[in-house]
């Protein structure tokens, strides 16, 4: 049975981006030793988008798929104003049917996202199993 998830940030400078990790954002992390940390994640949904290009990394000779980051709010506007007396600048924000986003400059320069999301979510699924209302539809044909 699945039991979590385990997301992987690639950074170009990690003890930064741990330490925005747990002193900005606030993440409760366990330490694994020489600063390696495992960070506890508020709770997650997953939506798989189609791709254009390769996006992907390499795991014993095989092709993993690419991921992005966003994390979750119930309002965007306040998030903002909470990272920026932080010291936090996101980028401009930008309203789409599915909700209002900006992304986050972690201090090795990457990028995650942040988004209010106004379509229902899963965050309150867990690992419940699926009760028959809850049937996945069929798949399209191309």
């Amino acid at each position: 049975m699945i039991t979590g998830a385990h997301f992987l940030l690639y950074s170009k400078d990690p003890d930064a981006d741990r330490a925005f990790l747990s002193d900005v954002l606030e993440f409760r992390s366990i330490n694994l030793g020489h600063n390696w940390l495992i960070f506890a994640l508020p709770p997650a949904e997953l939506a798989v988008h189609p791709a254009t290009e390769s996006f992907v990394q390499k795991h014993a000779d095989r092709s993993m798929l690419g991921a992005v980051l966003y994390l979750m709010c119930n309002d965007l506007k306040a998030t903002i104003k909470g990272l920026a007396k932080k010291g936090v600048q996101c980028s401009a924000t930008v309203k789409a049917d599915w909700g209002m986003s900006t992304s986050i400059r972690l201090p090795s320069g990457g990028e995650i996202g942040l988004y209010q999301p106004t379509h229902e979510t899963a965050l309150g699924f867990g690992l419940r199993p699926k009760s028959k209302a809850q049937k996945r539809p069929a798949a399209k044909k191309h």
